[in-house]
């Protein structure tokens, strides 16, 4: 046991905490800012069972804050790299790879299989289907959102205590990612060590667990508050009587007589509205060019402006469009804020 010997030695620990530890099983959906430090300290004290769900590739973007990779890993499957690089840090742990995105399909399913949720994900829609999932499956989970220099944390479903819903019933928000608004990477870092802190004191049964509480932290201001979060029981009994609730931010597009080309995947949000807005994933370019207009202008557009200037390269070189233009900036530059 040299391995956990420091963390052993404190009361909270002992040789009986270390066991639960390592019988606990933890899912990380998000490997990104968040999950990767979250990923690295419970691997590090020695969560027994972790697993790892991303359905994206590392970017050079990434490096700055998501410290499990490298600039060799550009290019690679995030889940899978993590995978390698936590087995170094601790071959006493078995990890289960998920290259896919949480979905209303798999969520139940897949979270049924741990006892705690830990969030690292960037959007709206994902943090609702986790949060549902958990109350149906009766399962705690660990939040965490980021904003330019700001944060917030807290624990949702943990013993009946709150959740996300009875703290947002409904989002009304479009998502604002990192790409968008920047961040420094010591944010991230600090968000995930603290719900990989949360995620420790649930399977230890020990200490005081931020259920009930939201913690928000201004890094530049130095500062952290606490509030108060009350339960709303009938949220919870929607998603009892009714399963999990898609959530859908529709937004109106500024030109709506403009031909639009979303390349983004069916499950990325906002949706926009209009008769002239064509969704065709990038995996199915290929397969469906033909549906997209030739000789009129065609704006295309993904989260953040970067997938759509790669799909404008493929339809150029292999299919002879000319009359595409890439959405700098992503859905949020064409959509009405």
């Amino acid at each position: 046991m040299n391995r956990y010997d420091r963390q052993i030695k404190l009361t909270e620990v002992g040789y009986k905490g270390q066991k639960k530890l390592h019988n606990a099983k933890v899912l990380i959906v998000g490997v990104g800012g968040l999950g990767c430090p979250a990923a690295m300290y419970l691997a590090g004290a020695g969560v027994g069972n972790i697993g790892l769900m991303d359905h994206d590739k590392v970017d050079l973007s990434n490096l700055h804050r998501q410290v499990l990779f490298q600039e060799s890993d550009v290019g690679r499957s995030k889940s899978v790299v993590a995978k390698e690089r936590l087995e170094k840090q601790n071959s006493e742990v078995k990890f289960q790879v998920y290259e896919e995105p949480l979905t209303i399909e798999n969520a139940e399913s897949i979270i049924q299989q741990y006892d705690i949720v830990l969030d690292g994900t960037d959007n709206f829609e994902t943090k609702y289907l986790i949060n549902d999932a958990c109350i149906l499956a009766d399962k705690p989970w660990v939040y965490a959102s980021i904003y330019k220099n700001e944060g917030q944390l807290a624990v949702f479903n943990y013993k009946n205590g709150p959740t996300y819903r009875c703290v947002f019933p409904k989002s009304t928000r479009q998502n604002i990612s990192c790409e968008t608004t920047g961040v420094l990477g010591v944010l991230p870092g600090i968000l995930g060590s603290l719900q990989a802190a949360e995620v420790i004191k649930m399977i230890l049964g020990a200490g005081e667990v931020l259920s009930g509480k939201l913690k928000l932290i201004n890094m530049m201001q130095a500062s952290e508050q606490t509030i108060k979060l009350n339960k709303r029981p009938e949220e919870v009994e929607k998603i009892r009587k009714g399963g999990i609730a898609p959530v859908y931010i529709d937004c109106d597009l500024k030109d709506k007589e403009q031909w639009y080309l979303d390349v983004r995947e069916a499950f990325e949000q906002p949706k926009p509205k209009g008769k002239k807005v064509l969704s065709i994933p990038m995996g199915d370019l290929i397969s469906r060019y033909q549906e997209i207009p030739n000789n009129q202008e065609v704006f295309v557009f993904c989260q953040s402006g970067k997938r759509s200037k790669n799909a404008i390269e493929i339809l150029k070189n292999e299919f002879g469009f000319h009359n595409l233009k890439n959405v700098e900036g992503g859905i949020e530059t064409i959509i009405d804020g």
